[in-house]
C-alpha cells in the first residue's frame, strides 16, 4: 500500500506531461499557421508593393508623355496659326492673280498684234516662218489648257527671236521672182541692215529697198562680195571684212 502514492504521482506527472506536450503541439501548429499566414500576407504585401511600384513608374512615364504632348501641341498650335496666316496671304494672292490675269490677257493680245505689225513693216526675210509663229501665238491664246504664265513666256520668246535677228547674219535659199521669172536665189541677211539676194548662177543680185518695198538690182561689182558674205554666213569661210551697200535705217 505504501507504493500507491508514488505510482499515482508518476501517473499524474505523465498525464500532465502529455497534456503539456499536446498543448505544445497545438501552440507549434498555431505558430506554423501564423507563420504561414504571415508569409502569405507578406507575399500579398510584396505583390501590392510591386504593383504600386509598377503603377508609379507608369504614372511617371505618362507624365513625361503628357509633358511631351503639351510641347507638341504648343508647336502644332504655332504651325496652325502660321498656316492660317499663309492661307490668308494665299487667298489674297489668288485674288490679285485673278486681277492680274484679267489685265495681262489684253496686254498679251496687244503684244501679239504689235509683233505682227512689226513683221509686216520689217524687211521680208523668212516671211513664212515668222508668220507661222504669229499664227501659233494667236491660236495659243484661245487654248484653256495653257496657263497665262506659259502664254506670256512664249510671247516673250517670240520677241526675243525677233531681237536676235537684228544681230545675226544668215543665208538661206528660196524662190523669188526676178525679171518676171521665178528663180531660186540665195538670200543674205545681215542683221536688219541688209537683205540681199544672189541668183544661183551668180549673175544677178539685188537688195531690198525699204522706200519702194521691193528689191532693186545691184551692179555686178557687188557679186563677189555677196558671194563672200554668203559663204561667211554658212560658216564656209572665216569671218572677214566685206564691202556691201547698206540701206539706211529709219
Amino acid at each position: 500500500m505504501k507504493c500507491v502514492k508514488p505510482l499515482l504521482l508518476a501517473t499524474t506527472i505523465a498525464m500532465s506531461f502529455n497534456n503539456f506536450a499536446s498543448d505544445l503541439d497545438k501552440v507549434i501548429d498555431s505558430s506554423k499557421k501564423i507563420n504561414q499566414s504571415a508569409m502569405k500576407s507578406q507575399d500579398k504585401i510584396d505583390k501590392i508593393a510591386d504593383s504600386m511600384q509598377a503603377r508609379l513608374q507608369q504614372f511617371k512615364t505618362l507624365n513625361k508623355e503628357i509633358d511631351g504632348l503639351e510641347v507638341y501641341n504648343q508647336q502644332i498650335t504655332k504651325q496652325i496659326s502660321n498656316q492660317i496666316i499663309e492661307m490668308d496671304d494665299l487667298n489674297t494672292s489668288m485674288d490679285q492673280v485673278s486681277v492680274i490675269e484679267r489685265q495681262i490677257t489684253p496686254l498679251m493680245l496687244r503684244m501679239i498684234t504689235g509683233l505682227e505689225q512689226f513683221i509686216e513693216l520689217d524687211i521680208p526675210f523668212l516671211t513664212q516662218e515668222r508668220t507661222e509663229r504669229i499664227n501659233k501665238l494667236k491660236s495659243m491664246m484661245d487654248k484653256a489648257d495653257i496657263t497665262s504664265s506659259e502664254k506670256f513666256r512664249r510671247i516673250l520668246e517670240s520677241y526675243q527671236v525677233e531681237v536676235d535677228y537684228g544681230r545675226t547674219i544668215e543665208a538661206y535659199t528660196q524662190l523669188l521672182t526676178v525679171d518676171g521669172m521665178e528663180r531660186e536665189v540665195d538670200y543674205l541677211r545681215i542683221g536688219r541692215l541688209d537683205f540681199i539676194y544672189l541668183t544661183r548662177d551668180g549673175k544677178k543680185a539685188g537688195i531690198w529697198d525699204k522706200e519702194t518695198q521691193s528689191f532693186i538690182a545691184l551692179p555686178d561689182s557687188n557679186i563677189s562680195q555677196i558671194s563672200k558674205g554668203l559663204r561667211i554666213a554658212r560658216k564656209q569661210l572665216a569671218p572677214n571684212m566685206i564691202s556691201l551697200p547698206v540701206q539706211a535705217t529709219e
